[in-house]
């Protein structure tokens, strides 16, 4: 038997497992009436390998814009936070946003062009943060299969439409407080970090 579909049956059986042990969970307070004043929960995160225009989505502005970074054909990259993790990485959020009035390809640059991350699709993982005091450049973070630690599954952003994205980069020294965040095809700009 292979190992590769050992491991997926493995996989299957544990998933099946845990599912079986939440349904169970899940009806042990059947007795109680759920509360008519709560609003329904939605799941927010997105879909993996989900077409950027399925997963797009009309949110409420955040409260912070760290930057507003211009791409092409409309496209632009608004980043609310880039925050320091304990774990020493960096994280990185916003929206990719198309003020066009069509839908927009993303460029195939964005992904970068490192072999081990352009077999993943196309992704934010061409991203780059520049310590120029530090004299460091730090690229997205990759998992043990090489696959980038950003949103993947990007393809289009219908007109006037946004997608949530993410960025992990191991964090730059305490000592740095601020970084050029750039990305192919977009304008570089300064981000202060928290």
């Amino acid at each position: 038997m292979n190992a590769r579909y050992a491991r997926t049956i493995r996989r299957g059986v544990i998933a099946v497992t845990i599912t079986s042990v939440a349904f169970f969970v899940s009806g042990c307070g059947a007795e109680e009436k759920p509360s008519e004043n709560k609003p329904a929960s939605r799941s927010a995160a997105p879909q993996r390998g989900a077409s950027a225009t399925q997963g797009s989505q009309e949110s409420a502005e955040p409260a912070e814009t760290l930057a507003l970074i211009k791409g092409q054909k409309g496209v632009e990259l608004v980043i609310n936070s880039a925050e320091r993790d304990p774990g020493g990485f960096l994280t990185i959020k916003g929206q990719l946003k198309n003020s066009s009035g069509s839908s927009v390809l993303l460029p195939v640059e964005i992904r970068g062009d490192e072999t081990e991350v352009i077999k993943h699709g196309l992704t934010l993982g061409g991203a780059t943060l520049v310590d120029s005091v530090g004299k460091k450049r730090y690229y997205v973070l990759r998992d043990t299969d090489g696959r980038p630690l950003t949103t993947t599954g990007l393809d289009s952003i219908g007109p006037g439409k946004s997608v949530d994205v993410f960025l992990q980069f191991p964090a730059p020294p305490a000592s740095t407080t601020e970084v050029s965040f750039q990305l192919p095809t977009f304008e570089p700009a300064t981000l202060k970090l928290s």
